[in-house]
């Protein structure tokens, strides 16, 4: 399983176990972390035990269900339950994914759900992720133009331009590629992870930005850029089937150009 970021001076315990109700069939057990800052003690892992014939197909389902019918205290995001929003990014049986998208089925024995890793836990299964929104923020995520649209119209694009931009735009942000990224978790402060370069790339390769030259000058750095290496845990991870490792290439290979 991934590591995420514990409270200081902490080890993991063996927490509370929750039985399935009597005469339950169909019983699957989900580990789950738990850690309250508020409480003083260390984080630990709670067992469920869910009657998958009395729960939806999804891990989300699952863990709604533990929180509605077991214990209401259990923390996670969630919204949409389709895949779209990208609130409950979590690691599921080792790898980051959705638990709105992740199937209870496809987990062989004991369904193992913990945070995402490498980052700060505020509580339960919800990550601090204020570092990587600031390192969205930097790179200004919106059209950038400085000549005015035409009156009363959009500022159009043919298909093939906008064909470009096909595997950027489906990113929602559910950062389980930056947070799978070992790059990331070691220079997670300067270097900005495959989401937001990502995300970077695909306003460099919109055809109705103006500001192409200076977002590659902003990216134009041994840290923020450079330090992904290709080991492709981004694109593996991807609960939308991005490939974020492409995108940064593609960054890279304007960067070179320029100065060839």
């Amino acid at each position: 399983m991934a590591t995420f970021t514990l409270p200081k001076n902490s080890t993991i315990t063996e927490g509370k176990r929750h039985p399935a109700p009597s005469g339950s069939k169909n019983v699957k057990a989900f580990k789950i972390y738990r850690w309250d800052p508020d409480s003083g003690d260390n984080p630990r892992t709670d067992t469920y035990e869910i009657d998958l014939d009395q729960c939806g197909p999804m891990v989300l389902d699952a863990l709604i269900k533990i929180k509605n019918e077991v214990d209401s205290t259990l923390t996670f995001r969630r919204s949409c339950r389709e895949g779209i929003c990208g609130s409950c990014s979590m690691n599921i049986d080792g790898l980051n994914t959705l638990a709105c998208l992740k199937p209870i089925e496809d987990v062989k024995g004991d369904v193992k759900i913990s945070p995402l890793p490498h980052m700060p836990v505020v509580k339960d299964l919800v990550p601090d992720l204020s570092q990587i929104y600031a390192q969205l923020r930097s790179v200004e995520p919106w059209l950038k133009s400085d000549t005015p649209p035409p009156p009363d119209a959009e500022r159009l694009q043919s298909k093939e331009e906008r064909s470009k931009l096909d595997g950027l735009w489906e990113c929602i942000l559910c950062f389980c590629c930056t947070t799978a990224c070992p790059s990331y978790w070691w220079n997670g402060d300067r270097y900005l992870g495959p989401a937001v370069l990502l995300q970077a790339y695909r306003w460099i390769a919109d055809s109705r930005d103006e500001a192409t030259g200076e977002r590659l000058d902003a990216l134009e750095d041994p840290f923020k850029l450079y330090r992904c290496h290709t080991i492709m845990n981004c694109a593996r991870t991807c609960p939308k089937g991005l490939n974020p490792a492409q995108a940064i290439g593609e960054i890279k290979q304007l960067l070179a150009a320029r100065q060839g």
